[in-house]
């Protein structure tokens, strides 16, 4: 789930990627990467790590141009540790092609077969971006050879995403830049990643443009939001500012992803039409009404959110329930996301870290905690334990999503069914897991009509993470239990890599004494 930011403008862009992609931090905060465009010649630094800590003064005195891209990673397919996999990536056939891309693939291995094999292109990282850069490069190719002439015109960029929507499956937003003519984007015929577009109009009447996964990037740049990028469609801006624009998908879909709205996005956002603040707000109202079903309401004193994306729902539902709001749990802000944290042991490790209770809320009282979501569980239960350690007589949660049974396979980091504390249990044996005396998870079908309700046009979500349904059409059982190897395997190198890393510094520490 990562953010991907572009921009063309009449000024210098590096200092607006760089304030921009820190407005994106929270989609990713492995690695980090801008690309600029001046003339001919692009100018690149990335590296692992936030954006404040990949960047100084000095990388960005080189970053020169009036257009760029920028990424910020968050690790779902590849090697999560390596640093050749920050984006964007860059190819120098044709033109030179630098892309950063935000969603999953889940056709990779048939894409980079035909890359590596057919294609004879060289993929040097085993990122799915990577392949789907090469992708793009080839049907580039392809089009100027098929025009017979050596200059790129605007058909051919919007036919080379034509032929890449018929050939790559699964979620992509995706900005690019090419050498010499401008900067492309487009967004996957179902719109399972999000990808705005925003403008700025200066004093002289000059347009700059610019895209980003979500519309807070905008803010902070003084642009405005103009509109969403539509499922499959592609834009096109030329350096000098002209504003192309094609549909390039043949059947597109609205499919948001409902996990952009319950955790991933910022609540200043607005995706797809919704503002992501009062989606939250409406979870609150709904989840009030399921908590009254399900759990001794006059047994509760107080509602308390876990910080910080379920406060607007924490605070809502207390007001429908008639019950005090408190904060009881204080937030370190320089612990990062401990979803986004590649790896259980590291996620399990910041938790304790992350979230420190204040003992006189939570004493002698019987507390009811909402949560944006519940997926492996391991936050839940290190924060029950915390809660009751701090003085409460009961502890109750709520989620303002539904279960998470299902693997994700569009970008979010929880692949494995095994994974997923819900898969196979009830609400009252979940909360049994986690040491809750209660536990209540949203509605479906009732998160879907709170979205939906702030825009009709969306006709439908993936939702495939609490339904099991994948709007690609392309998961099957053989293709989910393929997944589940891979990240076996994946988690055992990882443990054993660790162990020996472990074994090399005590060897070091040794011979230093």
């Amino acid at each position: 789930m990562c953010g991907v930011l572009g921009l063309v403008s009449h000024q210098p862009v590096n200092q607006s990627l760089y304030d921009g992609l820190q407005m994106l931090q929270h989609r990713g905060q492995d690695a980090a990467g801008i690309v600029t465009a001046a003339g001919n010649m692009f100018h690149m630094h990335k590296g692992k790590g936030m954006v404040r800590d990949v960047f100084r003064t000095r990388n960005m005195r080189d970053l020169v141009g009036n257009a760029g891209i920028a990424h910020v990673r968050y690790p779902t397919a590849g090697n999560a540790g390596s640093s050749a996999e920050a984006q964007p990536f860059y190819v120098s056939s044709p033109f030179g092609i630098v892309l950063a891309h935000n969603g999953n693939l889940t056709n990779t291995e048939e894409l980079y077969a035909n890359v590596c094999h057919k294609h004879l292109r060289h993929i040097n990282t085993r990122s799915d971006s990577e392949v789907l850069l090469n992708v793009f490069a080839h049907e580039l190719r392809k089009e100027i050879s098929n025009s017979g002439s050596v200059n790129l015109s605007v058909d051919n960029i919007f036919n080379a995403v034509t032929q890449l929507h018929k050939q790559v499956r699964g979620a992509y937003g995706v900005v690019a830049l090419i050498a010499g003519y401008g900067m492309v984007a487009f967004r996957d015929p179902f719109g399972i990643r999000p990808l705005s577009l925003g403008k700025h109009i200066d004093e002289n009447g000059k347009k700059s443009y610019a895209v980003a996964s979500e519309s807070v990037a905008f803010n902070s740049l003084e642009f405005d939001l103009e509109r969403d990028i539509a499922p499959g469609e592609a834009v096109f801006v030329t350096f000098d500012g002209q504003f192309f624009s094609r549909q390039c998908a043949e059947s597109p879909k609205l499919s948001p992803c409902l996990f952009e709205y319950v955790y991933f996005a910022r609540p200043d956002s607005v995706i797809d039409g919704v503002s992501v603040y009062q989606s939250r707000v409406n979870m609150g109202v709904s989840l009030a009404e399921k908590v009254k079903q399900e759990l001794p309401v006059d047994d509760i004193d107080v509602v308390m959110p876990i910080p910080d994306t379920s406060r607007p729902s924490a605070m809502e539902l207390a007001h429908h329930l008639g019950k005090p709001y408190r904060e009881g749990l204080i937030k370190n802000r320089y612990i990062g996301r401990t979803f986004i944290m590649p790896g259980q042991a590291t996620r399990k490790k910041s938790v304790r870290q992350k979230l420190s209770p204040m003992e006189s809320e939570f004493k002698g009282k019987s507390v009811l905690l909402v949560d944006d979501s519940i997926v492996r569980g391991t936050t839940s239960r290190e924060i029950v334990e915390m809660v009751r350690s701090a003085g409460a007589r009961k502890v109750y949660i709520a989620s303002a999503a539904p279960e998470v049974r299902f693997p994700n396979v569009y970008g979010i980091d929880m692949p494995t069914r095994e994974e997923l504390i819900a898969n196979g249990r009830t609400a009252v044996q979940v909360a049994e897991e986690i040491g809750a005396d209660g536990c209540v998870f949203q509605d479906l079908q009732e998160l879907k009509r709170v979205v939906r309700v702030l825009n009709p046009a969306i006709e439908s979500f993936d939702d495939s993470c609490f339904s099991g349904e994948y709007p690609t059409g392309d998961i099957d059982e053989a293709y989910l239990q393929r997944l589940s190897s891979g990240k076996s395997s994946s988690a055992a190198a990882q443990v054993q890599a660790g162990q020996m890393e472990h074994s090399i510094r005590i060897s070091d520490s040794d011979e230093e004494e």
